[in-house]
């Protein structure tokens, strides 16, 4: 097995700059440079077809030595805990790893312009649910299938692509300015004036918008009913940009409340020692939570399709351990359990993909209030 300072010197992260849609909504037009779909390798397919019909040990056995004759992976991603998940898959296979990291629309902007010009760089496309979608849509992705795909919750199993864990929004607030039982209980409670000033929205978050408000009409509520809704929520807010910079400033007591933090990002802070939280001691959270998945797409003309594949098994086995000690919910439901039992709504994907401008639009509006006021 190769050495680890050999593995390392082997993977190479490319630092991408961030491009202008980096702060962005996530419900942005797909990129320039899109493709039509393609037919695809046909001994990539065939690989790819062989061994999902496999299970158990024939399948881990089989794509074990397959991978380690390949000896490479590429990998195009934008998830910031890559380097731990490849780190561990050298560790047990002897195979190098090449990373290309960048933003997730730098991730799908390169793969749509190589793969338009015949240059098929990467074996996965690890990165958002948006722009796995749009390789989905644009044919470049091949179905992975099997045991592990079927024991993801089903909010992971996209077409086309699996989810590995979950971007899951909460309600969080600083336990320093909100004392236990005083904690919001609903999001109609935020929007009481006494929660003026002590609030924060994210500017960028249209996909958690979309998921709620679809949910409240779903509940019985009216469209004008749940525009009244999130408008009072926004006028008892301050907007912040970045969800990283939010949950500094929720830290340092700058608002009471976040109205759509990442989980892992408040439960992060709150084991460096903030005063975080987003689960009261006493009862449960509120709900619903939102949660948007993201994960990992083999590719059709994938050079490496034995370690593409080998690939997805561990990020739904060993992987899920990596996510978790870095705060993240799994996509297994051992590794939700985070979310377990708990009101749980999904991002409506294809509808942001089919009328993004719509939702950018309405919940352009609702910030409005905020900014205003």
């Amino acid at each position: 097995m190769r050495s680890r300072a050999a593995s390392r010197t082997a993977v190479a992260v490319v630092a991408t700059l961030a491009l202008g849609a980096c702060g962005g909504s996530p419900t942005a037009a797909p990129v320039a440079g899109a493709t039509s779909a393609v037919a695809g390798n046909p001994k990539t397919l065939e690989t790819y077809q062989r061994i999902n019909a496999m299970t158990g040990q024939q399948r881990t056995d089989e794509l074990v030595k397959c991978a380690e004759e390949e000896g490479e992976l590429s990998i195009y991603t934008s998830n910031t805990d890559i380097e731990d998940l490849v780190a561990e898959y050298e560790d047990l296979y002897d195979v190098d790893v090449s990373i290309y990291r960048g933003n997730s629309e730098s991730v799908l902007q390169r793969v749509l312009q190589e793969q338009k010009a015949s240059f098929f760089g990467n074996d996965v496309i690890e990165t958002n649910a948006l722009e796995l979608n749009v390789s989905q849509k644009e044919g470049l992705l091949a179905p992975y299938e099997g045991a592990l795909r079927d024991g993801i919750r089903q909010e992971a199993k996209a077409d086309g692509w699996t989810g590995t864990r979950f971007n899951t929004f909460v309600v969080g607030w600083n336990t320093d300015l909100i004392k236990p039982g005083q904690e919001p209980k609903s999001y109609e409670e935020l929007a009481d004036p006494k929660w003026k000033g002590r609030v924060s929205m994210e500017v960028g978050d249209v996909d958690w918008f979309a998921a709620l408000y679809s949910y409240f009409l779903e509940q019985g509520k009216t469209e004008e009913q749940a525009k009244q809704l999130f408008q009072a929520i926004a006028a008892n807010s301050k907007v912040a940009k970045g969800h990283t910079v939010q949950g500094e400033l929720l830290s340092a007591g700058q608002f009471a409340v976040t109205l759509s933090s990442y989980s892992h990002t408040i439960d992060k802070a709150a084991a460096d020692g903030a005063p975080v939280a987003w689960r009261p001691s006493s009862g449960e959270p509120v709900q619903p939570l939102v949660v948007r998945p993201n994960g990992v797409g083999l590719m059709k003309n994938a050079t490496h399709p034995c370690n593409a594949l080998l690939f997805v098994d561990y990020e739904l086995t060993g992987g899920q351990k990596v996510f978790e000690d870095k705060f993240r919910v799994g996509a297994t439901e051992k590794a939700a359990k985070a979310i377990e039992g708990l009101d749980v709504v999904p991002v409506p994907e294809q509808e942001l993909l089919d009328n993004s401008q719509k939702w950018d639009d309405m919940y352009a509006s609702v910030i409005e209030a905020g900014t205003a006021s």
